[in-house]
Order: C-alpha cells, then sequence, then structure tokens
C-alpha cells in the first residue's frame, strides 16, 4: 500500500466559522435588513479534485520522462559515455522539484487536515503523493539534488563494471552458471572472489547515499530512510522488524534441517572430508547464498533439455499464454517492441543490467520488461514472474484507480503475484499440460519439495534475515564506516550460517554487490513478505478454488483462478493491503501456509540428518 503512516501529519477537525456578532441597532420593520448570510463552508473535496487533477497530469508527464530515461540508462550502457547518466538525472531532478515542491508538500498537508471532508479515494492520493514528497523535499532542494546525481553515479558504476574471471571478462550470468556447475573449490573460490570485485569501487558512493537519503526524508519528519520505506506498509521500523523476524523463526526449525543438510552434501560433493560447521560461501550455488535449489536435480523435471529445443522467445510467449488461459487480455504490440528481452551480441558496443525487471513506464499501458532471457529453467520461472508484474500493471491500469495508486496493494504483492506464478508454471501437472513433460515420468515429489525449499525457505534468512538487518542498522543505527563488511558477515553467519571462505576485511564491501543495498534500497524484506503472501494465495487457490493439492497443481485455463486473481490486482493501492489479504484468504499475514506446504519435508529431512551435528 502506497499510502505513508499518516501519524505525521497534525490531523485536524474542521470548525464551524461563525460570523463575528454585531450590537444590535433599533430599527422600525419597515426598514429592518436581514442578517448578513454565513459563508459558506470551504469546499474541501472539491478543491482536493481540483488540487489532483492538475497535480496527477503533470505527475504523469514527468513520471513517463523519468521511466524513459531510467530505461535508456539500464539499457544503453557505453563505458566512459555519461550522456545518459545526465539524462537521467536531470529527468529525476524535474521530477523531484515538482513530487517535492514546497507548495504541493503545503497544499497537501491544508487538505490532508481536511480527512473528514474528504473521499478515500482523495485521501489515499493525498497521502500518496506526500510519501512521495518525502523522498523529494524541496525544502532541502540542494541534498535532493545531489541524491540524484550520486544514485545516477552509482548505477553506472554498478551496471559498467567489467568482472573478470581467469583473465577473461565475463558477464554476471556467466559467473552464475559457474557457480551452479562447477565442482572444483578452489575455481569455485576464484569465481566466487571475481563476483565481490565489484564491492569496493562502490564503497564511498554508497556511503554518501546514505547520508543524502536519510537528509531527504529527515526534512518531512522521518527518523532515517528505513523508517521512511516501513512506512508504506503503514508500518513503524520497529513493527516492521518484529514482523520480519516473527517470519525467520517460524521457518527457523526447517532452515535448520537444511543448512545441517547442504553442509554434508556438499561435504560429498566437493570430496571434503571434514564437513564444516558453517557453509562456506563459495559452496553455494548463488553468490549470496539466497537460493541453493540448483544443488538438486529432479529427474523427470529438468527442463533444460526441452526449453533449449523451444529457444528464449518461446517462454516468453508461453508465458502470455498462461496469463490469457485465466482470462486476462493480450499484452499490446508494444510490449515486444520496446522491451530489451534477450542479452545483447557478444559483440555489442554497450552493455545493459542483466537483473531482471519490470517496467510501467507511463503508469498506463506501455508495459516493458528488462530480461536477458536464455533457453533455461531458471529464465523460463523469471518470465512468467516478471510478467506477473506487467499484467498487474496492466489490470490495475483501469478508470477506477487513479495514477497514484497504480501500485501493487503493498510492495510485497507484486512479488508475490509474480513468484506465485514462478512456482504454479513448474509444478507437474501444468508442464505436463504444457507437453513439457510427459504425464507419465515418474517423479520423486520428496525430492521435488526439497527443491523447493532450497528456493524459497532459503531465501527467507537472507531476505528478512540479513538483508533487512543489515539496512536497518546502515541506515538507522548509522552503521559505522569500519564495521560495513564486519556486520554483513556476522549477519550472514547468524542467519544463514554462511561464513566466507577467507577473512574479508573492510577493504571489501559484499553487501554492496547486492544490486538492491545500491539502487532499491532499504526495502529488500518487500522479497520475504511476498514469499509469505505467495504461499497464501497458493494455498487458498489450490484448496478452495481447484481442489487441489498445492504440491501438484494446474492452474493453467482456470478462469475461476483469474478471477480471484483479478479481485486482488484490479485495485492497485486504493484498498488496503491487510483488508484485502484478510477478505480473499481468511487470515493476517503468517507464514502458517509456508510451514503447512514445506511440512512433508521435515521428515525425510531429520532422517536424512540423523546423527549428524547440528550448528544453528
Amino acid at each position: 500500500m502506497k499510502t505513508p503512516l499518516l501519524s505525521i501529519l497534525a490531523a485536524a477537525s474542521l470548525a464551524a466559522c461563525a460570523p463575528t456578532a454585531k450590537a444590535p441597532v433599533a430599527t422600525t420593520p419597515e426598514t429592518a435588513t436581514a442578517p448578513p448570510a454565513a459563508p459558506a463552508p470551504p469546499d474541501y473535496r472539491a478543491q482536493a479534485e481540483q488540487f489532483l487533477t492538475a497535480y496527477t497530469a503533470e505527475y504523469v508527464r514527468l513520471y513517463t520522462a523519468s521511466s524513459e530515461a531510467e530505461w535508456r540508462s539500464n539499457t544503453h550502457i557505453v563505458p566512459g559515455d555519461t550522456s545518459n547518466a545526465g539524462a537521467t538525472t536531470r529527468a529525476n531532478q524535474r521530477m523531484a522539484a515538482f513530487t517535492g515542491s514546497t507548495e504541493n508538500i503545503q497544499k497537501l498537508r491544508e487538505l490532508l487536515e481536511h480527512k473528514a471532508d474528504l473521499t478515500e479515494l482523495q485521501t489515499k492520493q493525498l497521502a500518496t503523493a506526500l510519501y512521495n514528497a518525502a523522498n523529494n523535499p524541496q525544502t532541502v532542494a540542494d541534498v535532493v539534488k545531489r541524491r540524484i546525481a550520486a544514485e545516477a553515479a552509482q548505477t553506472e558504476k554498478l551496471y559498467g563494471f567489467d568482472y573478470k574471471y581467469a583473465g577473461k571478462s565475463v558477464t554476471t550470468n556467466d559467473l552464475d552458471e559457474l557457480l551452479r556447475k562447477e565442482i572444483n573449490p578452489q575455481r569455485r573460490q576464484a569465481v566466487w572472489e571475481s563476483s565481490k570485485a565489484i564491492g569496493p569501487t562502490l564503497k564511498d558512493g554508497l556511503l554518501n547515499l546514505r547520508d543524502l537519503r536519510n537528509q531527504t526524508v529527515q526534512a518531512l519528519g522521518y527518523s532515517d530512510y528505513f523508517t521512511y520505506q516501513a512506512s508504506d506498509y503503514g508500518l513503524s521500523r520497529d513493527e516492521m522488524m518484529a514482523l520480519v523476524r516473527k517470519i525467520n523463526t517460524e521457518l527457523r526449525p526447517l532452515y535448520r534441517e537444511l543448512h545441517t543438510y547442504a553442509r554434508y552434501e556438499l561435504a560429498k560433493k566437493y570430496k571434503v572430508k571434514q564437513v564444516p560447521d558453517y557453509l562456506p560461501a563459495h559452496w553455494l550455488p548463488n553468490r549470496w547464498g539466497q537460493d541453493w535449489g540448483s544443488m538438486v536435480d529432479v529427474k523427470g523435471l529438468n527442463l533444460d533439455a526441452v526449453l533449449a529445443k523451444k529457444g528464449a522467445e518461446w517462454q516468453v510467449k508461453q508465458g502470455e499464454r498462461f496469463y490469457q488461459s485465466l482470462g486476462f487480455p493480450a499484452l499490446p504490440e508494444s510490449f515486444y517492441t520496446k522491451s530489451s528481452l534477450y542479452p545483447l551480441p557478444k559483440d555489442a558496443a554497450y552493455k545493459k543490467n542483466n537483473h531482471a525487471s519490470a517496467w510501467h513506464m507511463d503508469l498506463n499501458n506501455d508495459l516493458r520488461s528488462l530480461m536477458s532471457v536464455e533457453a533455461n529453467t531458471e529464465w523460463y520461472e523469471t518470465a512468467h514472474h516478471e510478467l506477473g508484474h506487467i499484467f498487474y500493471y496492466q489490470t490495475y491500469s483501469n478508470p477506477d484507480v487513479p495514477p497514484l495508486l497504480r501500485q501493487g496493494a503493498n510492495r510485497a504483492y507484486h512479488e508475490a503475484i509474480g513468484s506465485m506464478m514462478g512456482l504454479a508454471a513448474k509444478q507437474k501437472p501444468f508442464l505436463a499440460g504444457l507437453g513439457l513433460i510427459d504425464p507419465k515420468t515418474k517423479t520423486d515429489e520428496t525430492q521435488q519439495l526439497l527443491k523447493e525449499a532450497l528456493s524459497y525457505v532459503v531465501f527467507i534468512p537472507f531476505a528478512s534475515g540479513v538483508m533487512s538487518e543489515w539496512e536497518n542498522s546502515f541506515y538507522a543505527d548509522k552503521l559505522p564506516a569500519d564495521q560495513l563488511n564486519a556486520k554483513w558477515w556476522a549477519l550472514s553467519k547468524q542467519y544463514q550460517g554462511i561464513v566466507p571462505p577467507t577473512t574479508r576485511g573492510e577493504n571489501y564491501l559484499d553487501p554492496a554487490t547486492k544490486t538492491h543495498i545500491n539502487d532499491d534500497p532499504a526495502q529488500y524484506y518487500d522479497y520475504a513478505l511476498s514469499y509469505v503472501i505467495l504461499f497464501q494465495l497458493h494455498d487458498h487457490i489450490a484448496k478452495n478454488i481447484l481442489k487441489q493439492d498445492p504440491h501438484a497443481t494446474n492452474y493453467y485455463g482456470s478462469k475461476e483462478v483469474g478471477n480471484f486473481l483479478r479481485d486482488i490486482m484490479r485495485p492497485g493501492a486504493s484498498r488496503d493491503w491487510r483488508v484485502v489479504l484478510k477478505e480473499k484468504t481468511g487470515e493476517d499475514l503468517s507464514a502458517r501456509a509456508m510451514v503447512d506446504y514445506f511440512q512433508p519435508l521435515m521428515t525425510y529431512l531429520k532422517a536424512q540428518n540423523k546423527g549428524r551435528k547440528y550448528t544453528m
């Protein structure tokens, strides 16, 4: 819900405005005059509508221009050429000058003092506009200007970095592939260390950005940037941290089993006799240890070979067909002509951001995705996920939802919808229905569940633990510059049971190797909360709509599933996310459904881990 915490506003009730009493004057009946009429009370509803109409038109214009500039900066990166960064900076500064203008802030506050006279939809729009203003207040225009320039420069460094491995330039896709497949521990360590080489180059920029981000939101009364981001959920910083810690606690018993299992299985794989108490970071098939799914290959469900024959383009088109089968309309042709969906040619004279993302360019029907889709299982799932965002954009871009509220019910809902569709698109009945696997194929359901747990459950301690705790400490507690890496690895050990292969002093900055730390700050808990919501929604769909086992569903072609999803997606941020969740699933936010889904795995893991040493 893009509605800020309204406790920052001074709420005031509208007092009746009575005319000043005058001394009586003697008159005859014939010459008496009627007392002057009381002035009509201000029509705050009409004032709000007039303000919002003008504000929205300018907001959409500037938002679109900013999106176009950002798109260029992410899809056409030429080393040494700063023209895109300059254009992005200027577009974002114009957006900031408008959304954070002193005049707009004053008017928004005035109108919100009269909430009792406004419609709920007007109040939500005004509150959203004030939340947006807090990131760009022109009361500290110089700070905002410097922050925007610093963010553009950081993005250039982040995506223009030349990764090297074995003396050759490599992409992050190449490094990820090596970490999934390489079995020599020494080479794995070299790959992992190559993936961290960018960290030190980002340190000064990140420290500068922390100060600028904090100073920006402090101008409108927030204590720090992390608190500002949490307020978008209607939660305080303490409430948000309590929520993510609760999720970690609920999933800790299962994670403890997975951690023990992984230590022993990977020691066998890498022929290491002494099983370590904690997982060496370079043993894991992911640069941050956030997803261990590729540790397990489920026979009959490895799609790489069949997808290689289908090609990358088929995966994207098939993703669209899936959503259409649920009753969603086709994507506009411009999605395919304007998106950047596939890797650049090897001889391209420029680079692009390889991190998958979905873009709502104009808050209407200019929908785009930035991906580097290749014909493999990982990109098959990612394509379904990113299209989830795209169809969410398309669904709430309707006349009933004002452009200011064309967002997810909260930020996590967007990720939940995308991730849920990625999960659904990999379940056996779904794959068999598409002809990607033979329905008679024998598959090990326990191994499939293990593979899913190594993706979904393993992610929680990283997202709601390491990332959220580190950024909370970084922004709210002003983590000292000489403790940044030490804090990161202390949290990795505490929450993930992961340690670096060698000492990583403060000459490194390993948290900054994660893109979100730089360019999507202080909100990584969105992804953790999204997984919790994902399983709540999936549990409801499987049990109450499809009447199927949650582990073996086929959403394809179900208009009822489509209707359920559209009811959640259509209002955008115009309804409270907590109300929507309770209304649609019958329960508040809870890891209950996620724990239930993986419960059958606990018996298996405990049997596998019998006699093994637990260290978490």
